[in-house]
Order: structure tokens, then C-alpha cells, then sequence
């Protein structure tokens, strides 16, 4: 409603109002229909040729916690304990590894390396309160539990 309502003023009514609400939907439009073009994925560097390791791989992050592993063997129905990728096969060598991973973590400025139990859902509880006490034993505080994959499916529907 913009001008005057007098004739004599304004001899020609120009109503401006369709013309906002035409722009509006054209500019609602394309908007909508307006489609961004994905980037090729390929970002040109320039990185220094000296610096780095000289055959391209870069080194695994080093660990941030002490991992214990405990696995069922369907076969021989017994558990399977792992301290990283080394099999344990009885406690006394388990309580000296834990204590080296935790003297260790003490030379690299962490004390307070979490112990990290990953044990299987067919593993029995003994097993796992086995491995805490190995730890509370050698003063590792800060004992926490992996969460494993859910059981498979027997077939039976409740």
C-alpha cells in the first residue's frame, strides 16, 4: 500500500503486491532447485620433501591403555586370554605382563593407563573377576570393561 490514495497524485494504481508474492516464489524456487557441486576430492599440497618418514607410512598412534582380551574356544570349551596380540596361558605370567604394561605406562609419564577388559558374553564371570583381582594385586586402579558384540541369534523367536 504504498503512494497515495489520491487520483490526482497517482493516475496510474499500480498494485505491487502480486509482484512481491511472483519474486518471493521464484526466489522460494530456486532456492530449492539449486544444487551444489561436489568438490573432485583432490586437494593440491605443497608439502616439504625432506620432512617425514622418506617411504610414505605414517606410524601407528601409540596405545592408550592396557587391553586384556578374553575369548571362548568353542572346541575346547576354555577361555583364551590375550594381553594385546600375546597369549597368556596361566596367571602368574598375566599378573608379571600387567605388571610390566603398568611400569611402563609409569616411564611414559601415564600412571593412570586404564586396564581395559574385553571378554567374550560366553566367558564366565570367574574369569573376569580373575583378571580384576590380577590387577587390583598390581595397584592398576583404573580397570575398565569393553563392550562386546551382542550374541548371535539361536534361531528361536520369543
Amino acid at each position: 500500500m504504498a503512494g497515495s490514495q489520491d487520483a490526482a497524485e497517482n493516475p496510474v494504481g499500480i498494485n505491487v503486491v502480486p509482484l512481491v508474492d511472483i519474486i518471493f516464489c521464484l526466489c522460494v524456487f530456486f532456492m530449492c532447485s539449486f544444487k551444489f557441486r561436489s568438490v573432485e576430492m583432490k586437494f593440491d599440497t605443497w608439502m616439504p620433501k625432506d620432512l617425514g618418514p622418506p617411504d610414505g607410512s605414517v606410524p601407528a598412534p601409540p596405545p592408550s591403555e592396557i587391553r586384556v582380551a578374553l575369548l571362548w574356544d568353542e572346541k575346547t570349551q576354555t577361555v583364551t586370554r590375550k594381553l594385546g596380540v600375546r597369549n597368556v596361558p596361566d596367571d602368574a605370567e598375566l599378573e608379571q605382563l600387567l605388571d610390566g604394561a603398568k611400569s611402563a605406562w609409569n616411564e611414559r609419564g601415564r600412571p593412570d593407563a586404564p586396564l581395559t577388559i574385553d571378554a567374550d558374553v560366553r566367558v564366565p564371570w570367574g574369569e573376569v573377576t580373575n583378571v580384576v583381582n590380577l590387577a587390583k594385586r598390581r595397584d592398576i586402579a583404573k580397570i575398565e570393561f569393553a563392550m562386546g558384540a551382542a550374541p548371535a541369534a539361536r534361531g528361536r523367536v520369543r
